[in-house]
């Protein structure tokens, strides 16, 4: 199974782009549209095969301090053969990473909320890093659980899984989407501050008839 979704998951972000592009540029898009002004330092969590790289228009510098953070050997391997500029590192963000507090001014996490076990960690690192002053996260997550979703699922990924490995692909999906937008909302509330959101693809704050939610958020100032 980890060898089947190591797989699926290198293979899958590259059908996506090919197949649901109006979806990829809705992940993507909206993080670039939702950066903080001058910023200079970005961290992205879960960066994958660094297919976001693609939609970033980042000066040389900007690249040089841009760094992608990704669990799986073979996605970074891919990451850092197509972006040789930027850093790209085999990790953990649910863990604790060799950066001073405050370094990062930009933090995206596109599509990995909801993969997290250990979910309240990785909000409490992604506090430590952001920068408090002019620091921003930018998030992107499936409307996981509603009607649209579980419909688009079905005819895409589900799809497109079962084809390839001649197996369920329920064992896949109850592992890897563990936690749900109110969940991620409540634990990031926590530690940051929600400043806007946008529901993908009706602009209307519904998870049932939604794919996507992208929302934006300060760090908090905590004590202790």
């Amino acid at each position: 199974q980890l060898v089947i979704s190591d797989d699926f998951m290198k293979y899958w972000h590259e059908v996506l782009p090919r197949r649901y592009g109006i979806v990829d540029e809705f992940n993507h898009n909206y993080v670039v549209k939702t950066a903080p002004k001058n910023f200079l330092r970005t961290l992205e969590i879960g960066a994958g095969n660094g297919e976001h790289l693609k939609y970033e228009k980042l000066s040389k510098e900007q690249r040089g301090n841009y760094v992608a953070v990704d669990i799986r050997e073979n996605m970074v391997a891919q990451l850092r053969s197509q972006f040789p500029e930027v850093r790209a590192i085999v990790g953990d963000c649910q863990t604790h990473m060799s950066f001073e507090d405050g370094y990062f001014d930009r933090i995206l996490a596109i599509h990995v909320l909801e993969h997290l076990p250990n979910l309240p960690a990785a909000v409490k690192e992604m506090h430590r890093l952001c920068d408090k002053n002019r620091g921003v996260l930018s998030i992107v997550i499936p409307c996981e659980g509603s009607l649209a979703y579980s419909i688009a699922r079905k005819i895409s990924a589900q799809r497109i899984f079962e084809a390839r490995y001649k197996q369920s692909y329920r064992w896949l999906i109850e592992r890897e989407h563990i936690n749900l937008p109110h969940e991620i909302f409540e634990e990031l509330s926590l530690c940051f501050s929600l400043t806007s959101s946008i529901y993908f693809p009706i602009p209307l704050k519904m998870e049932f008839c939604n794919l996507c939610i992208g929302a934006t958020f300060k760090p908090k100032r905590i004590s202790g």
